[in-house]
């Protein structure tokens, strides 16, 4: 396993680094330096020199200002004292350590960072800059840049070595649930229908918490912007973060409702990154936070780590004055609950449960009550959001893998693909990732990486010695078979579905983790890949092209199959029904959008819609939580939005109009990133559009004429 104690050898200088605290004051802390504090009485061994002890000698704490004065002498031998005094006294401070971490190791491998200034008087500001962004890096990771870089040389040495994290383990299938949403029967080896569960989720929804991992841009999509200002689909033109927003807020809702309680509130934390902290700030500006009270949602922002050069862990630079940085993974989100205070603040608040959603994937809201109510039903204290994988596929899995000499040692995780099938390989009969032959997936059930986290194992977890930093890895890309250089620098990162490391370590065989899996098109469809990158992949006989049209595409399927369920006359579109447009296989239709604020449980979709019959050039947009929908006959387009309060009953409507349809962009049109990145707009001819807002109760026939009976 992963080994995380560091360097012996620091000088006892190095306990002068910043400690992530919570934002609450400690009253056994003692400030150094700006972001700098050493606690005494309680020191955390982690973030301790094994061995060391607080050296007052080495330091001298300024009554004034709660500046550190540094033992400079080992810094003065590779830094003028012109130069040094250009820096501030942060800047000294983490400059300080920095070299004396690279003596006490016995070498100079960040020497090309501070090594051959020039003398004072050229390039001043500069220097000023690199000894800022030191401290800037130095206090934002945990035990400082001397823990990032002892931990770096540690896995490095590992992946050069081809160390096997798993030698220890055997893989087996873990505890979990089997839902379907039109399955009405319980699956025999797991024990719930997905209308228990669902309804199980139904208790516990005004005691959760939504955590949404949103630090990637859209690069990747070929989207400049922020993934989360994304438009889900074209008929209600709604931003990814809208969608969680309003389902969030539909649950709240419902909560209101089912207990009387107006003043339960759900929280939304948002973490963000350098890159997308500024634009997600103004996107929830321009919107009015899409309809989140004052302090609703919460923003933690993540940094980046420096970015490494060779197998030695030499900070990687992007110029003479700037380290190069990289994003750290979404794993940072469990410290910066931590290190903000949240976790305990909602323990204390009574709150149960929190949801960690990606930022892509507008299906993983179809899956949230029920998870909820199989990890109340079951009592997990972590449970996988988790979808059919086929055997070979390149995507985690979630396997329990059981230590071979020490069963307080073993856990329920994620595994990557290229680590199952060796890891499988080594055990049992010995035949790797294959496939269950009764069902042609993989017995291990695949990752989509959206978990519900008990609360109250959550806090004691966040608690622990790691106070959330969850176990790094390194993923370098060799030149050669020699693995001592690097095609382009690395970074130490880090996973959110990590964290069954830190239950373990703090709850030993107490944690209870599992998973529940539901079917793809139900939960999964994420928005991750360029047209250009899903144009290949389809070229080559892929069938889940991770596009923006092929999410948007999904959606529409997804919600002609709630119709279904529910009794209209309606076509699903199967994978032979499928047509090309820009290149990507899209439904031909109709395009279904059922909102969070119209339905957001299985059993309000069967009540609210009775018959009725919908052609595939249609059109369907339904939102209003007192809106039902009989006998709808529909070819065209038809929108009917109604506010709170208001009891639409809609029977027996035909809707005959142009409807809406798409036109592909030629190819070399100049077009917005927005509209290129799906490669396709949509046309809205002629619509039908019926929006009621004033409480109420109405009806509306066969010519659409609303009514209001009272």
């Amino acid at each position: 396993m992963v080994n995380l104690t560091y360097a012996a050898q620091l000088l006892p200088l190095l306990l002068l680094s910043p400690t992530s605290t919570k934002s609450s004051a400690n009253k056994n802390s003692v400030v150094l330096a700006n972001g700098f504090s050493a606690t005494h009485l309680n020191l955390r061994p982690s973030f301790l020199p094994r061995g060391g002890s607080l050296d007052t000698k080495k330091s001298v704490l300024s009554s004034s200002n709660s500046a550190v004065e540094a033992d400079i002498g080992p810094a003065l031998e590779v830094i003028s004292q012109n130069n040094w005094d250009l820096l501030s006294d942060r800047g000294k401070a983490a400059l300080s350590r920095l070299i004396l971490y690279d003596m006490s190791n016995g070498n100079d491998g960040q020497k090309h960072v501070y090594g051959d200034w020039p003398e004072a008087g050229v390039e001043d500001e500069e220097k000023r800059m690199l000894a800022e962004q030191i401290a800037d890096l130095d206090g934002s990771y945990p035990g400082g840049l001397p823990a990032y870089l002892s931990k770096a040389k540690t896995l490095l040495k590992e992946s050069a070595d081809g160390t096997n994290p798993f030698e220890e383990f055997e893989a087996s299938v873990p505890e979990g649930e089997s839902l379907s949403f039109e399955e009405p029967n319980a699956n025999p080896h797991t024990g719930m229908t997905f209308t228990e569960a669902e309804q199980a989720g139904l208790t516990g929804i005004g005691d959760t918490v939504f955590v949404l991992v949103a630090g990637g841009l859209g690069e990747r999509l070929g989207y400049s912007g922020i993934k989360l200002s994304l438009e889900t689909n074209l008929c209600t033109n709604k931003c990814y973060l809208e969608v969680y927003a309003k389902y969030i807020q539909a649950m709240q809702r419902m909560a209101h409702l089912k207990t009387g309680k107006d003043h339960i509130r759900i929280p939304l934390v948002i973490m963000t990154s350098g890159d997308t902290d500024p634009l997600t700030r103004q996107l929830l500006k321009d919107n009015n936070n899409f309809g989140f009270d004052e302090g609703q949602v919460i923003i933690v922002k993540q940094d980046k780590v420096c970015a490494l050069k060779d197998g030695n862990a030499g900070l990687s630079m992007k110029s003479k004055w700037e380290i190069e940085t990289k994003p750290h993974g979404h794993g940072d989100v469990h410290h910066l609950l931590y290190r903000e205070g949240l976790v305990d603040k909602w323990y204390n608040e009574g709150k149960k449960h929190v949801i960690f959603l990606q930022d892509t994937n507008a299906l993983v809201i179809n899956s949230v009550l029920p998870t909820l109510g199989v990890s109340i039903a079951k009592g997990f204290h972590m449970n996988s959001i988790c979808i059919p994988r086929l055997a070979g596929e390149a995507a985690g899995a979630i396997a329990r893998l059981e230590h071979k000499t020490d069963p307080e040692k073993s856990l329920v995780i994620n595994v990557e693909y290229n680590q199952l099938d060796p890891l499988l390989s080594s055990q049992g009969d010995c035949k790797g990732d294959v496939a269950d032959p009764s069902t042609g997936y993989s017995p291990y059930p695949g990752n989509a990486n959206n978990i519900v986290i008990e609360m109250g194992a959550y806090a004691r977890t966040l608690n622990g010695e790691d106070q959330g930093v969850v176990i790094e890895f390194v993923n370098p890309k060799y030149k050669d078979e020699t693995r001592t250089e690097f095609k382009k620098p690395t970074r130490l990162e880090c996973m959110m579905q990590d964290i069954p490391k830190l239950f373990q370590k703090e709850m030993g065989s107490e944690a209870n983790i599992g998973f529940t899996m539901f079917d793809r098109w139900f939960t999964f469809s994420p928005a991750k890949n360029s047209l250009e990158a899903g144009v290949e992949d389809v070229g080559k006989g892929g069938t889940a092209p991770g596009t923006m049209s092929s999410a948007e595409s999904d959606k529409y399927i997804q919600n002609q199959r709630k119709l279904k369920f529910a009794g209209v006359d309606i076509n699903v579109t199967e994978e032979k029904d499928l047509v090309p447009i820009a290149g990507i296989p899209v439904t031909p239709g109709p395009r279904v959008i059922l909102c969070p604020g119209f339905a957001i449980t299985q059993k309000e979709v069967v009540e609210k819609i009775e018959g009725g019959k919908v052609t595939d050039r249609s059109t369907l947009v339904l939102e209003g939580e007192g809106l039902k929908v009989k006998n709808l006959d529909l070819d065209g387009a038809l929108v009917i939005r109604t506010g709170h309060d208001c009891d639409v009953t809609v029977d027996g409507l035909v809707v005959r109009n142009k409807g809406y349809d798409l036109s592909e962009v030629p190819d070399g049109s100049d077009v917005p990133e927005e509209v290129a990145i799906r490669g396709y707009t949509m046309n809205k001819n002629e619509a039908m559009e019926i929006i009621i807002t004033e409480p109420g109760k109405y009806h509306i026939g066969a010519d659409g004429e609303v009514k209001r009976l009272e």
